[in-house]
């Protein structure tokens, strides 16, 4: 299980998610079920890629989330 990020897309009509542990790791839906969906998704194919070319797996460090 991975941290992930969920937000509204700029036109606030869908959703954008990411995994901050796995860089480049994000994609988007346009409801909740499907952007996590697709997140849980996107975090398989990147871990898959990984390893297929012998990178190393980032550790899932805790998100801090809060207004400044």
């Amino acid at each position: 299980m991975r941290q992930v990020i969920v937000y509204l897309d700029e036109d606030g009509d869908g959703y954008v998610a990411e995994c901050p542990s796995l860089p480049g790791c994000h994609t988007q839906g346009d409801t909740w079920e499907e952007v996590i969906a697709n997140i849980k998704e996107a975090i398989e194919v990147w871990i898959e890629d990984a390893i297929e070319h012998g990178e190393p797996i980032p550790e899932d460090n805790p998100v801090w989330v809060g207004q400044v």
